[in-house]
């Protein structure tokens, strides 16, 4: 019976440690063919840097779908150079119709929001009392020339009489000083009149401006004083108008240097987005200090507002067309783009492929952009779709589009012969 046990025991010792062998065996196996498949992986991602897989890269880079851009031509044309702020339309005149004498409001005669002219009765005080006045005043104008015209017949006859030593030269002298008595009397009766008149000509309440009447304050039938503090109406003088506007101190030398600057450079008004030009002027003056907590100086400029676009204490933009430079090789904004080496353009070649391009660019307005360097007239560039591209690289054109003609190919090689690479290094 010990005998089975004793073989038993004797086989166990053998099968283990070939277990163990074939084990470790397929474990490293199985890292050496991953790290050979790494390897293969690695090279094929390299794009062929050597050996049979450099026309793997090749075709790869090859087959690559090519890129849908926007193009435009580079033109010449002129590029205003400008000076933007942000204004506000101010009135040349904001007058408040207060009444210059004191009585009840009878009538009204303007409508809110009218346009009216100057002169043009807006409203009438009660004129029975002014007229009253008015009649008073002449009645004693009248009686104290009556008294003075007698006192100056008896000074001729007391001057008459002393002339013949009949009276005494003292009574012709009282008689003298009762004659300028007289006149000083008439002189304030006229002046009493004049004033009467004065108060009935105010009575009636006119417009000292053309313009447009605001909210109306004080109604008819209402007690008005004279130079109250609540007008009836305010009236904003339209046409012309003014904006006032805040311009850098650094742009002060290049306006008042300016040539036409006393006889008014170009100014144009646009809405508060910039959009819609709404009105045309010119540069009136710029104030005399520099705002030292803002750094900016105050800009009037006047503006033609018949339309009424602009409307008093409105927000509007403001350009001052401070010079032109003429014959410019112009791109749109979107086609210059910012390097590490400087701006650089992408060109369109006439095989549908981009090469990069340095250039300098110049002043400009919010869509296009001048070129100063690096760039002719007639070049196609491109405008949208750059952010992916690379010198060299396929590009497909919009529909329609035509890729240049051989000429820009021929401009490439005059540049330097090579293509300019993607960092801005020639190629």
């Amino acid at each position: 019976m010990s005998s089975p046990i004793q073989a038993g025991a004797g086989v166990a010792p053998t099968r283990g440690p070939r277990r163990t062998w074939r084990t470790l065996a397929a474990i490293v196996g199985v890292i050496a063919l991953a790290i050979g498949i790494a390897v293969l992986l690695a090279r094929c991602a390299g794009g062929g840097a050597s050996g049979g897989f450099a026309g793997f890269g090749a075709g790869h880079r090859a087959r690559l779908p090519s890129i849908t851009v926007g193009i435009a031509s580079a033109t010449l044309g002129d590029v205003p150079i400008t000076v933007t702020a942000l204004g506000t339309v101010t009135p040349e005149a904001t007058v408040s119709i207060v009444p210059r004498v004191t009585g009840e409001l009878a009538q009204v005669r303007f409508a809110e929001g009218q346009m009216v002219a100057r002169g043009q009765v807006l409203a009438v005080v009660d004129q029975a009392p002014f007229d009253a006045a008015v009649r008073q005043a002449q009645g004693t104008l009248a009686h104290d020339k009556a008294q003075l015209a007698g006192a100056q017949r008896d000074l001729a006859r007391y001057q008459q009489l002393v002339a013949q030593n009949s009276i005494a030269k003292q009574t012709a002298e009282d008689q003298e000083a009762t004659v300028r008595q007289d006149e000083g009397l008439v002189a304030a009766d006229e002046g009493a009149l004049a004033t009467a008149r004065l108060n009935l000509q105010w009575a009636s309440i006119v417009s000292p401006i053309t313009g447009r009447v605001g909210l109306r304050q004080i109604d008819a039938g209402n007690q008005v004083t004279a130079n109250g503090a609540t007008p009836i109406a305010v009236i904003t003088q339209l046409d012309p108008i003014d904006v006032i506007f805040a311009i850098p101190e650094d742009t002060i030398p290049q306006i008042v240097r300016h040539p036409n600057f006393g006889a008014g450079l170009p100014v144009t008004a646009y809405d508060r987005t910039g959009g819609e030009a709404l009105a045309s002027g010119s540069l009136g003056t710029i104030d005399n200090v520099v705002d030292t907590t803002t750094g900016t100086v105050k800009g009037r400029a006047r503006f033609a507002n018949p339309g009424g676009k602009l409307f008093p204490n409105q927000f509007v933009n403001v350009t001052v067309l401070v010079d032109t430079l003429r014959n410019q090789v112009i791109v749109p904004t979107t086609a210059v783009r910012h390097g590490p080496n400087g701006d650089f353009v992408w060109v369109l070649q006439p095989d549908k492929t981009v090469k990069q391009r340095n250039v300098a660019s110049g002043p400009g307005t919010g869509e296009t952009t001048s070129i100063a360097r690096g760039l002719s007239a007639g070049e196609v560039v491109i405008t949208d779709g750059g952010d992916r591209l690379r010198d060299g690289a396929s590009v497909s054109l919009p529909r329609g589009a035509r890729p240049p003609a051989a000429s820009n190919a021929a401009r490439d090689r005059s540049n330097g012969g090579g293509g300019i690479g993607v960092f801005g290094g020639v190629g």
